[in-house]
């Protein structure tokens, strides 16, 4: 979800690239579900982990900043820094999977986590340069 809003907020304003610990392959339904609610398209989005991104050629140092969503993957981007100057940020997002018994219920738990990071990357990186 990260990457799909941060690629409508600020289009290729900043090179972005989301990778997790795990490479879970396929993108979460109900993530494709909400993130197309408001016009962000997920569905031929994969999921890679770090590891995959570096057999893949992405050069760490190249990038400046690391947000991670999860203790596990801010651990690992800590490690990271050992190699390469990279700044991490940790934002303490909601782990949506496995939370609500309705597909309505998942539905809202993942409405609020798409909002979160919403709220989070406005902060940070400020207004949305794209419409």
């Amino acid at each position: 979800m990260a990457e799909g809003l941060m690629k409508k907020l600020y289009g290729h304003d900043a090179y972005v690239q989301s990778a997790g610990v795990h490479n879970d392959l396929d993108v979460d339904g109900f993530a494709i579900s909400v993130c197309a609610e408001i016009g962000v398209e997920l569905h031929r989005h994969r999921s890679r982990s770090f590891e995959e991104m570096q057999q893949w050629g992405d050069d760490l140092s190249g990038f400046d900043l690391i947000i991670a969503l999860s203790p596990a993957s801010q651990r690992q981007a800590l490690e990271l820094t050992r190699v390469h100057h990279l700044e991490v940020e940790y934002w303490p997002i909601m782990d949506p999977t496995g939370i609500g018994e309705t597909r309505e219920a998942k539905l809202g738990v993942y409405r609020q986590v798409r909002d979160q990071l919403l709220t989070r990357m406005k902060q940070r990186f400020g207004p949305p340069t794209q419409v």
